[in-house]
């Protein structure tokens, strides 16, 4: 049951994700997580190292999508400077938003990767949806209310895995 809230992998900003190692992997295209993936989540606009790693993306051919629980406001005014596709009010973790994302992009699940920030929404919501996941460490440590509340589920269900992990080593 708890294998669905782990990653593929874990990184620590979504820098880290370059093109040379992504098409290594078969990767394709990315569908990203907008708040404390890209940036702060009470930040407006992409950052210049932000605008900076689409672009990179779009020159390598890796279509990059961002599909976000947040309102349509938000994220509209983050996503139209990129000229980059998105969905707001994705309802993550259910797997509607990443599925319509991979027809859109013309792309297999096996050459789409999704990233976020959260266990709960991003990484769950990948792994429902049948893509390799990647979890980022968030771009700050504040949070808003809900994902407060998410971050507190996730503290259990990672010490709850731990604590299986560690009993499965000692038999």
């Amino acid at each position: 049951m708890f294998s669905k809230f782990l990653p593929d992998e874990q990184i620590d900003q979504i820098f880290d994700l370059q093109p040379e190692t992504l098409k290594k992997k078969g990767i394709k295209g990315i569908i990203t997580d907008l708040d404390n993936t890209l940036v702060a989540w009470d930040v407006k606009d992409a950052t210049p190292d932000v605008i900076s790693w689409f672009k990179t993306m779009e020159e390598n051919d890796i279509k990059v999508t961002i599909i976000s629980n947040n309102n349509q406001e938000r994220v509209t005014v983050f996503s139209e400077p990129l000229g980059t596709p998105f969905v707001f009010s994705a309802r993550k973790p259910l797997s509607r938003a990443f599925k319509t994302v991979a027809r859109q992009m013309g792309l297999k699940k096996e050459e789409i990767l999704v990233v976020g920030d959260q266990l709960l929404t991003d990484v769950l919501g990948g792994n429902i949806a049948g893509f390799y996941t990647v979890l980022v460490v968030p771009v700050v440590h504040t949070d808003g209310r809900i994902t407060k509340i998410n971050r507190m589920i996730e503290r259990k269900i990672l010490k709850r895995m731990q604590t299986k992990s560690n009993s499965n080593k000692e038999e």
